[in-house]
């Protein structure tokens, strides 16, 4: 827990972030799918890959004060980001990697039991995630077109990843505009899941 967040469950606002101008943030409500999905214990090694503002990373940090949060950003300003996030946070588990995946990937040690995918070439990334997660490891992808739904079903068959689910939850907010008050649909997104096996 830290002062910002003092609760013991996940769904931090998403004002509660710093944030850069056209830099992608999990909007509280996906990320709450997120981390069921991911189904993250108490030591878990977590890589989050195109982490953006950090915001899963913080949460599973917050979560998980005995593991070890991996968030892997190719841009060195947001990567710097994370960091701030992580320091408004107090979190300490959590290390930032600058860098492009799939190619850094093979430079962090140790190995995740976890893995969320949110961005990079997703085809590569995927196939060298999966060389490095545990078995019995679980992978999730968060994808928010057709093409990367495709790319990420093609691949999860290809690598005979088990117990695949998909979901594209719909989320409405409310929101002023003008005298009015009105729900307005935050942005499609497919989680798409799955566990290794052998």
């Amino acid at each position: 827990m830290s002062a910002l967040w003092p609760y013991a469950t996940p769904g931090i606002p998403d004002r509660l972030f710093q944030q850069l101008p056209g830099i992608p943030l999990t909007k509280r409500e996906v990320r709450l799918l997120v981390m069921g999905y991911l189904r993250l214990k108490p030591d878990a090694q977590l890589w989050d890959i195109g982490a953006g503002t950090g915001t899963v990373a913080i949460e599973a940090a917050l979560l998980c004060p005995q593991g070890k949060i991996t968030a892997v950003e190719r841009d060195e300003e947001v990567a710097g980001l994370i960091k701030t996030n992580c320091d408004r946070f107090e979190v300490s588990n959590v290390e930032v990697i600058s860098g492009s995946a799939p190619e850094c990937l093979n430079h962090i040690k140790g190995e995740p039991s976890c893995i969320l995918i949110e961005g990079a070439p997703l085809q590569a990334t995927l196939e060298t995630a999966w060389e490095k997660l545990v078995v019995s490891g679980r992978i999730v992808v968060t994808a928010n077109n057709l093409e990367a739904l495709y790319t990420a079903s093609e691949t999860f068959a290809a690598l005979h990843i088990r117990n695949i689910e998909v979901a594209q939850p719909v989320i409405n907010r409310l929101e002023t505009r003008g005298n009015q008050r009105v729900f307005a649909s935050v942005d499609p997104i497919f989680i798409i899941s799955g566990d290794k096996l052998e």
